[in-house]
This record gives structure tokens, sequence and C-alpha cells, in this order.
């Protein structure tokens, strides 16, 4: 599958998973144990949920970024 390929189908996958993450972490930052708890605790809540998008999305970049074979 050539380059152009594999980066149009990883943006289509980026764009359908960004807001069902954005999504979800707004309900588990909503939900009553963060609320509840103290203001370094929330803080280190959301810095984490505003990260952790990331790594589930590292292997399509990675494959998205892979050179077309010479074939």
């Amino acid at each position: 599958m050539r380059m152009r390929v594999r980066k149009f189908i990883g943006a289509m996958v980026m764009l359908a998973f960004v807001p069902i993450y954005a999504l979800v972490a707004m309900a588990l930052a909503q939900a009553r144990p963060i609320q509840e708890a103290s203001s370094g605790v929330q803080v280190l809540c959301y810095a984490l949920l505003g990260l952790i998008w990331v790594f589930p999305l590292m292997p399509l970049i990675r494959w998205m970024q892979k050179p077309d074979s010479q074939g």
C-alpha cells in the first residue's frame, strides 16, 4: 500500500478516534472521585487524560510513516 493511501486511512481513523476519546475523557474527568479529589490530583488527572490519547495512536502513526516498498 502506498504511503499516500496509508496517510489517508490513518487520518480518517484519527478523525474518528479523537472525538470519541475526547468524549470518554470528559466523562472520566466528571467522575465523582476526580471531582472530589484535591486540586493537585485533579491537575494530574487532567494532564494524563490530555496525553493518553497519543499512546493508542502511535502504532497507527508509525504505520502511516512507513516508506513505500520498492517492489
